[in-house]
């Protein structure tokens, strides 16, 4: 069994830094999204995650047997793969038809719906914490969008509906990949996983993509998309680095605050660019229920830990 470092302080540092720089996320993706299409991002941002992970195998002489992708191995991969590549894409419909603050907290149900899964796949259970945590994440989800109700129930093929719709495929089908990661723990390491769906979702996704396009962005959009490239990249070594000195239960729990750095980022960014993004009309029980959210999904996680081997990472692609 891994045994962390004990360094607290320097996994806490770490499990932030992840949190900051996934709450910034979905704002910079609705940015490039104004100038490039949502295929042609997820592509670039795999060919460059494909690259960056595949340099670092090499270097440490960790390159995967692809001998071993046959049989139960191999289905698990294509599900991970179809998975993952998925995720990725309907994140970024979804975000271009609603808020950042909104995408960040509906894509805080991949993880329970990743949960609910282990329920049936693999037989597990919820404690009494479990059970508490995840009501008070449903409910917290539905005060959220109080103040899109209406929009929501009247206008079930509207822009904001159905952006809501990609959001929750897009957490369904990260969960799909998760559980499927889990068993394939057991042939892999997680970087080795990781570059095999980088690099086949990267050929996957060339027919429906446009590269050219990047010829096209001024330099606010080559900012943008080179900082959505890397993102992933630092932010989930930032992650893996945190796991080696501290607690997965205490790392997870940290990470749930990420919906409250995109909401606060979102009303930073209102308030210096105003013409940048529209910001998410928010009420006090808007407030309420993403305090909720975190705190029903910190509560799940911590709660698991003491029966689950499961390592919880980040749903934000």
């Amino acid at each position: 069994m891994h045994t962390v470092s004990g360094r607290w302080q320097l996994g806490l540092a770490l499990s932030l830094t992840t949190v900051f720089l996934w709450g910034l996320l979905p704002i910079a993706l609705k940015g490039v999204l104004l100038q490039m299409d949502a295929v042609t991002v997820t592509w670039y941002r795999f060919a460059v995650a494909a690259i960056f992970v595949f340099v670092y195998m090499a270097v440490r002489k960790r390159i995967p047997n692809f001998r071993e992708l046959k049989g139960l191995i191999g289905i698990l991969m294509l599900i991970a793969i179809f998975g993952l590549c998925a995720n990725y894409v309907f994140y970024l419909f979804g975000v271009e038809k609603i808020t950042p603050s909104s995408a960040q907290v509906m894509i805080q149900t991949a993880p329970m719906f990743m949960l609910l899964g282990g329920l049936v796949v693999f037989k597990e259970s919820f404690n009494k914490w479990q059970w508490l945590g995840f009501s008070s994440f449903v409910v917290g989800l539905v005060l959220f969008f109080n103040m899109r109700f209406a929009e929501i129930l009247s206008n079930f093929d509207g822009a904001y509906t159905v952006g809501l719709f990609w959001m929750l495929l897009a957490a369904i089908t990260w969960a799909a990949y998760a559980l499927a990661q889990k068993q394939l723990l057991n042939t892999f390491t997680s970087n080795q996983i990781m570059f095999i769906i980088y690099i086949t979702s990267t050929i996957i996704l060339v027919p429906w993509s446009e590269p050219s396009q990047v010829v096209s962005l001024n330099a606010i959009g080559w900012a943008l998309l080179a900082f959505c490239c890397l993102n992933t990249i630092v932010a989930y070594g930032a992650f893996a680095e945190a796991l080696a000195h501290w607690e997965a239960s205490r790392v997870s729990a940290i990470l749930a605050l990420t919906p409250l750095v995109t909401i606060m980022s979102m009303k930073v960014v209102a308030y210096f660019f105003p013409d940048y993004l529209p910001d998410e009309p928010m009420n006090a029980l808007s407030i309420v229920g993403s305090i909720m959210v975190v705190l029903g999904s910190a509560t799940t996680a911590v709660a698991g830990k003491k029966k689950s081997k499961i390592i919880k990472k980040s749903p934000s692609p």
